[in-house]
């Protein structure tokens, strides 16, 4: 059992550049000083320097971490060679997409843009511009993720037939004044990061069945979700979430379960857990034909160290190192469909009870 299920064998980690190019990010939101820039440094990637047009805030960031704060948009998009980041809003991409210079390599922050019209108007901007264009869905590449996908190929789990996401913690959308507003939230600003995962495990859904809603507490637009992805009669997949659970953390979670015809596997997403500062995350899998579970030392956690391997593949992408660009704006926007299908049911009347006669 020990030597069949070795968990020290799974991929954790993607391979790194080998001639990384200089970073230019545009925007200098909390995510940037807490994720971006702590993995570039973690990863030894170069990072040339950062545009935000709030200036004050953007040299602060720039300072901290001894990079340029360029004085324009267009001035930080001329930096020859450079791989942009945009850590953006999304109703900024597209404008920022368009400073670029053809043919450049570029990470767009999620989502791909405010809504399936807009993802439709990026992905044409980087077909006509012909960018190499990757969309920051970074839980794909955090270790206990690609440590999954790596058993699940193996077989460990058999064929995959159930999935299930759990969160009831406390969100800080404060950090976010950006968000104030918006008219889509929670699963368009947080939970499409699970709706992505989903779609690269288990394919594309025939369709969604979902409610999102917010909490009188606060005037954040949504916080609350419940979806189920119809799979057909075999997969069963569902999402539980809910910001709100702010009652101490002894009742709190952030977990997926995926079960198998033969294995299953758990997993806690530690930095949602008293975001950002943020607890371990977990992978535990109960292999097939194994008769305990087996916990999975990880090699990181999903921030900073997914940040890593999303821009090690365009990195290498870009310099032909990687066949296959992961979260492409091509894939992405089928992710952006799945979005705009959830908000379509949430908004659609649910079936009606019969009444007693």
């Amino acid at each position: 059992m020990t030597e069949r299920f070795d968990p020290s064998s799974l991929q954790q980690s993607w391979p790194a550049p080998s001639d990384p190019r200089p970073i230019v990010t545009f925007g200098a939101g909390s995510i940037v000083g807490d994720a971006h820039f702590p993995a570039y440094r973690k990863a030894g990637f170069p990072v040339a320097g950062l545009y935000d047009p709030d200036t004050e805030k953007a040299r602060k960031l720039a300072d901290k971490w001894g990079v340029t704060a360029y004085a324009t948009a267009e001035e930080a998009a001329a930096v020859p060679g450079a791989v942009f980041d945009l850590a953006t809003p999304p109703d900024v991409h597209a404008s920022v997409l368009r400073l670029l210079p053809d043919d450049a390599a570029v990470l767009i922050q999620k989502p791909m843009g405010s809504d399936l019209a807009a993802a439709t108007g990026i992905l044409t901007i980087c077909r006509d511009k012909n960018l190499k264009a990757a969309v920051n869905f970074q839980l794909r590449f955090a270790p206990m993720m690609l440590a999954l996908k790596d058993a699940i190929a193996r077989g460990w789990l058999g064929e995959v037939v159930d999935f299930d996401a759990w969160l009831a913690l406390a969100t800080p959308w404060q950090l976010w004044p950006f968000l104030k507003g918006l008219p889509r939230i929670e699963i368009a600003m947080h939970s499409i990061h699970y709706l992505d995962l989903i779609r690269q495990l288990l394919g594309d859904p025939n369709g969604v069945h979902a409610k999102s809603i917010g909490h009188p507490k606060h005037d954040v637009a949504q916080t609350r979700t419940s979806a189920i992805l119809d799979y057909g009669d075999k997969v069963r997949c569902a999402m539980s979430v809910n910001h709100d659970h702010d009652f101490g953390r002894k009742y709190q979670a952030c977990e997926f379960r995926i079960c198998g015809t033969e294995g299953a596997a758990y997993l806690q997403l530690g930095v949602n857990l008293d975001y950002p500062r943020g607890e371990p995350d977990i992978l535990e899998i109960r292999p097939k034909g194994g008769d305990s579970w087996i916990n999975v030392p990880l090699e990181g956690s999903w921030f900073p160290d997914a940040f890593v391997g999303r821009m090690a593949n365009l990195q290498r992408y870009a310099a032909g190192e990687d066949v296959e660009l992961v979260s492409s704006v091509e894939d992405a926007w089928n992710t952006m469909a799945l979005v705009e299908a959830a908000y379509q049911s949430s908004a659609a009347p649910a079936t009606q009870l019969q009444r007693r006669p």
